[in-house]
């Protein structure tokens, strides 16, 4: 794998984990311990602070001030992660409180900027001057 799947695979498994854990914030669930058919939220998180684990290998010795903020702030929101896994019951509240953690969404918008640079850019992208679309509010 190179580095750039690396990447694009920690940030999809952190994305689609945050969209998984919203649906699973809105079912109502009671804390309680997981146990028999899912879905389940532990999974999700422990695959969300494992690839965030990731980028923080990563970026640590990056010399690009944005990617140590990456790593920073996978770092913040992983400390989040990992004491929601250290509880014996996970419902619905604590995953929404989980996702309205500041941590976990500057992770969020981080990423999503990020990923826009890893886009492999076409050969008629490049041909194209960008032009700057404007918005006339007195239209």
């Amino acid at each position: 794998m190179t580095e750039t799947s690396i990447l694009e695979s920690a940030i999809e498994t952190i994305e689609s984990g945050y969209e998984f854990l919203l649906a699973y914030a809105a079912q109502g669930r009671p804390a309680g311990v997981e146990s028999g058919p899912g879905p389940h939220a532990q999974p999700t998180i422990q695959g969300m602070a494992t690839a965030m684990q990731s980028l923080i290998d990563a970026f640590d010795s990056s010399s690009d001030p944005f990617e140590k903020v990456i790593a920073d702030d996978c770092a913040k929101a992983s400390a989040a992660l990992n004491f929601i896994l250290k509880q014996n019951k996970i419902g619905s509240e604590m995953v929404d409180n989980l996702n309205a953690s500041i941590h976990l969404r500057a992770v969020l918008t981080d990423l999503f900027l990020y990923s826009e640079v890893l886009k492999p850019s076409t050969a008629a992208d490049l041909a194209t001057p960008s032009a700057v679309q404007t918005y006339d509010a007195a239209k």
